[in-house]
């Protein structure tokens, strides 16, 4: 249906999101939640790393870093001023598929805070003196990570499963490419990708959704797409090489690492593998703590996780553990990866991990700015907001063959990523 303005509008049955779609072709969502005196925003934008040129990795981020230094009209301090004289909150973040300007206010500040966050979206100066400090610091955040060896061990993983692929590097770049960046590629980014039919803004809180559409349409109703055409995102397939690498480091604990290209969030076969990841490796009561800590006490830490992406995620599972123990703790991250393709999970585990995966999914709805973070998303990664429904019924209707199914196609060949000490990584291949 369509309002007195000419905007397009659907609400969903099950959702309690309305959606509304702009002339100029921003997405609005709103949620009314008039519970607290609180109105929280998320302002997504299809510009993450993916859309960055290998050589200009680290973009994305760096822009989100300096974005909220500098609008048209306004200083950083002026910035700062504004949001902290009402006592809200602002911020900038970018992932591997999109961008994100946040913000909180009293409802009463809301309509303030907005147009000051439109300002920001649509007009950031990028002062040089801001885009440099901000780029020493990302450097310094760069070269911080080579000092942990969890972060080294992930990055050697990402870089050989994904080669050329964008989710192959840190969302802050390495140290070559941060370093060349320039105020005028942020410009030519910005231009390129900060446009109405790009954006979606998710907002949840004491607002009901036609006043939502209204202030944002007041904001933003003079922003018009540019005549051509966004980018094509043309990227390079991801080719299943499983290899090993090992980066010896005087640490006292030994990072070892599998990995598993997944699948996208799109794929049939998404819940089966976000099911058998919670099962692995999620809290205190998952297989691998039970049997690879508490059990056999191998484990400082030992984990798994697998995202939610645009594209093909890895499914990662990983242990910390005292040098010496570097080969019995692949052996057994191994060995209860690889049960997971030959022996059917019982049914009260797979309940178990039903419930923990939706009940930790319920608890991430609670807060305005959760809601809102949650239904941008979903309506940024393409996957609409009835994926929120879609989603637990997804889960809920795996069962212990779609379970052993998904592990059997992908969870077979991993990749080896070791850090710690030589003579231990070295031992653990041999």
């Amino acid at each position: 249906m369509t309002n007195d303005k000419g905007q397009m509008t659907t609400l969903l049955q099950k959702s309690p999101i309305h959606r509304t779609v702009l002339n100029n072709g921003i997405v609005v969502l709103a949620a009314e939640n008039p519970a607290a005196d609180i109105i929280a925003a998320r302002i997504f934008v299809r510009a993450g790393s993916c859309n960055e040129n290998r050589e200009q990795a680290g973009l994305a981020h760096l822009l989100s870093a300096v974005m909220t230094k500098g609008c048209d009209g306004l200083s950083s301090l002026e910035i700062a001023e504004k949001v902290e004289s009402v006592g809200a909150s602002l911020s900038a973040d970018a992932g591997t598929d999109y961008f994100l300007l946040s913000f909180k206010t009293v409802t009463l500040d809301f309509a303030e805070i907005l147009a000051l966050a439109g300002r920001i979206l649509r007009s950031p100066t990028f002062p040089e003196t801001q885009v440099e400090l901000e780029r020493r610091l990302a450097l310094q955040d760069i070269r911080s990570q080579k000092e942990q060896p969890f972060n080294v061990a992930f990055e050697q993983m990402r870089q050989v499963m994904y080669q050329n692929h964008p989710y192959s590097m840190s969302v802050l770049g390495d140290e070559t490419s941060m370093s060349s960046l320039t105020r005028a590629d942020l410009v030519e980014y910005h231009q390129t990708y900060f446009r109405p039919d790009n954006v979606v803004i998710s907002i949840a809180g004491r607002v009901t959704s036609t006043d939502a559409a209204a202030l944002v349409e007041e904001v933003f109703a003079d922003w018009q797409a540019p005549a051509q055409a966004l980018p094509i995102l043309n990227l390079p397939e991801i080719k299943v090489e499983p290899q090993v690498k090992v980066k010896p480091v005087q640490t006292q604990q030994s990072i070892v690492m599998l990995g598993y290209l997944g699948t996208s969030v799109n794929s049939v076969d998404y819940a089966a593998l976000k099911l058998l990841c919670t099962y692995l490796g999620n809290g205190l009561s998952s297989r691998l703590f039970v049997e690879l800590r508490e059990k056999r006490g191998l484990a400082y830490e030992v984990s798994a996780f697998y995202s939610t992406r645009l594209f093909p995620a890895s499914f990662v599972v990983y242990m910390g553990t005292a040098p010496e123990n570097t080969s019995i703790a692949l052996e057994g991250l191994r060995t209860e990866v690889d049960l997971l393709s030959t022996t059917e999970v019982s049914e009260s585990a797979l309940q178990a991990a039903k419930n923990k995966i939706l009940g930790q999914y319920a608890l991430g709805k609670q807060t305005n700015g959760q809601i809102a973070q949650i239904y941008g998303w979903y309506e940024i990664l393409g996957l609409g907001i009835d994926f929120d429904t879609k989603f637990q019924e997804l889960i809920a209707a795996v069962s212990a063959k779609d379970a052993i199914a998904a592990a059997s196609k992908y969870l077979k060949s991993p990749y080896l990523s070791l850090v710690g000490q030589e003579e231990a990584i070295n031992r653990a291949i041999a």
